[in-house]
């Protein structure tokens, strides 16, 4: 089982007076406090209010620098975002945020060690909440936030999928159980993006979560529209506008709910010690249509040539005992619905409209430059299962391995297909094995997966379910 809950990481509003400045509506944060892209000397504080008004925050706990209000206004949907600068690296800080001189939210996060500091790091990931009808239970609301955080990680990487901007939420939910219905459909406009924002960021215990850590916010196709790229983001019908980019329109709902620090680029690494490097990728931006043939004399591109390039630039600098990767969609299981629309992960699997190559010339880069260290986090699928990959068999030492969780709170379908192109040994999954019948089937298999990297730089990866059962564990030795 896991530790009990963090009493002094916990989300509190606590009262304050209520006189506001002329003009300014604010009187209280309304969805939690989030504090995004935490590094050894800077993080990025998020908070909405219920009108126009000062963001204020203080910190204690360590060194820092000033911390200047910004002003909150409508055209940003009253969402705010305050830098934090001059902190301490292994520094846990406390904060209090308010609006003028409403009530207060308190919170506190944990700075990273410093680059050559051999500390111990716990790394919680997950994402696919609010699919398909499966939304926040009346009675239970998202109820792993509150493992994640009974956990207790340095820092909660929000893998993709935080929303679905394309699905409703009804009072009755795709597995039976009452829910809060969202009141809206799919979202067509940037106001009916922000709800669908609202909605997720209104669950007690996602803020209980946010409010104790750091976060790292990644997007995947359901922050905008089902498998959507920079090529296929119109809407395939009413209710969505003939002719309309979605993408622009969730990017801007995106970074309006979640602190990116680099925004608005979504690429961006992070340093945790001497065993951690973080590199996340951002699979949407820039990527070819799916429905086209990924030839090896002219791959497709899921990254661009800038990101690639910076991706290799970074794993080939980086001295991390551990290089973690982070993709919003998985390796070597087949993803895009339907099918016939073409591949949205890597994997080819039956056609040869995935982004295969790609990942070839990544993992050979690798490869090359002696980067056999690398652990891949991926969701999307909606079950959970974990790969161990030997890429090249004339190779066999290069091994890479790959870490597939959820959903922590959506549709479950789990499936053996598996593309063999990477030589996949799978440890674990796909699980569940079968599809659910009723909430309670839903709500048991629902996961999240952990990094725990030891002092010695030893790693071990978890799976873990709703109740905090650990439902399979791997311990690499440090290379």
């Amino acid at each position: 089982m896991l530790a009990p809950l963090s009493l002094v990481a916990a989300l509190v509003l606590v009262s304050g007076a209520a006189a506001r400045p002329p003009g300014h509506d604010a009187s209280a944060v309304t969805h939690g406090v989030v504090v995004g892209d935490v590094s050894q000397h800077s993080g990025l504080l998020w908070a909405r209010g219920d009108g126009r008004g000062l963001l204020r925050v203080s910190l204690s706990g360590g060194p820092h620098r000033h911390v200047a209000p910004v002003l909150v206004k409508a055209r940003d949907d009253f969402t705010g975002q305050v830098r934090l600068r001059g902190l301490a690296p292994s520094t846990t800080y406390d904060y209090e945020a308010r609006f003028d001189d409403g009530p207060t939210a308190e919170g506190s996060f944990r700075t990273p060690p410093a680059k050559n500091d051999e500390a111990a790091v716990k790394l919680a990931f997950g994402g696919d909440i609010g699919g398909q009808n499966v939304c926040r239970d009346a009675a239970d609301g998202y109820p792993i936030f509150d493992t994640v955080r009974a956990w207790q990680p340095d820092v909660f990487v929000g893998l993709g999928d935080m929303i679905y901007g394309d699905n409703p939420c009804t009072a009755t939910g795709m597995y039976g159980n009452a829910q809060l219905p969202s009141g809206f459909g799919p979202a067509t406009d940037l106001a009916e993006f922000r709800g669908q924002w609202r909605y997720n960021r209104a669950d007690p215990a996602s803020q209980r979560l946010l409010g104790s850590t750091g976060y790292v916010g990644v997007w995947d196709d359901h922050e905008v529209i089902n498998d959507f790229g920079p090529l296929t983001d119109i809407g395939p019908s009413p209710p969505y506008p003939a002719g309309v980019h979605m993408l622009p329109i969730g990017r801007r709902a995106f970074l309006d709910y979640t602190p990116v620090a680099s925004a608005p680029r979504l690429y961006r690494s992070f340093r945790w010690g001497r065993h951690v490097e973080l590199f996340v990728l951002d699979t949407r931006s820039f990527r070819d249509a799916n429905n086209a043939v990924d030839d090896p004399q002219h791959p497709k591109t899921m990254l661009g040539r800038t990101q690639l390039e910076w991706l290799k630039n970074g794993l080939k600098r980086s001295n991390a005992t551990w290089k973690v990767i982070v993709s919003s969609v998985p390796m070597s299981i087949p993803t895009g619905f339907p099918a016939t629309n073409g591949r949205d992960g890597w994997a080819n699997f039956d056609q040869k409209t995935g982004f295969e190559n790609e990942l070839l010339d990544i993992l050979g880069f690798m490869r090359d430059q002696g980067i056999d260290n690398s652990v891949w986090i991926t969701t999307d699928v909606h079950f959970a299962e974990d790969f161990r990959y030997v890429p090249f068999p004339q190779d066999p030492g290069f091994v890479v391995h790959e870490l597939v969780t959820g959903p922590m709170n959506a549709g479950i379908f789990p499936t053996a297909n598996v593309d063999p192109t990477l030589n996949p040994q799978v440890l674990f999954g796909p699980a569940p094995a079968v599809f659910p019948t009723n909430y309670s089937q839903a709500r048991a298999s629902f996961n999240f997966g952990t990094l725990s990297i030891a002092a010695d730089g030893d790693l071990t990866s978890q799976v873990i379910n709703t109740a905090g059962e650990s439902l399979f564990s791997l311990t690499l030795p440090a290379p």
